[in-house]
């Protein structure tokens, strides 16, 4: 099972949203699915041109590693050889901060992720909180 186009859209446009809501800088959402193939990804004007792929590697290594951001994290803390191992491994795409949501269905299946890059990791990360919710899904942040 997988994030549908429709809830992809509706996370981008909802996070969006908040963003500006709150007064964040320009951000961009990246959604992707349990593959870690991107379904949805908006960059809004005056967010920085490597921001797509904060956003991308946000979501991404969290899906790859099969763990919640704090708990990259954490791992990135306790054991910094092995995180970067693994990170030389994915190509330098694993990012160890806030800003990176696994998205699951009510029932708690794994439907994707969503990584959001541009202003303090912890606004990103409660920009794909509310758009996650917006889709009616729920946000898993480790916390």
């Amino acid at each position: 099972m997988s994030i549908s186009l429709q809830q992809a859209q509706t996370v981008v446009r909802a996070a969006l949203e908040h963003g500006t809501g709150h007064g964040y800088k320009p951000l961009t959402v990246a959604v992707l699915d349990p593959g870690g193939a991107v379904v949805a990804l908006a960059r809004q004007d005056g967010s920085g041109h490597l921001r797509p792929d904060v956003a991308v590697a946000k979501a991404w290594g969290l899906l790859g590693l099969g763990m919640t951001n704090r708990a990259v994290a954490a791992r990135a803390a306790e054991s910094p050889e092995f995180f970067q191992a693994v990170n030389a491994l994915a190509g330098g795409r694993l990012l160890p901060v806030p800003g990176g949501v696994l998205v699951r269905d009510a029932g708690g299946a794994l439907l994707g992720a969503v990584g959001i890059s541009g202003d303090l990791s912890a606004h990103d990360e409660a920009a794909a909180i509310a758009g996650i919710a917006a889709a009616g899904l729920v946000a898993e942040t480790g916390e």
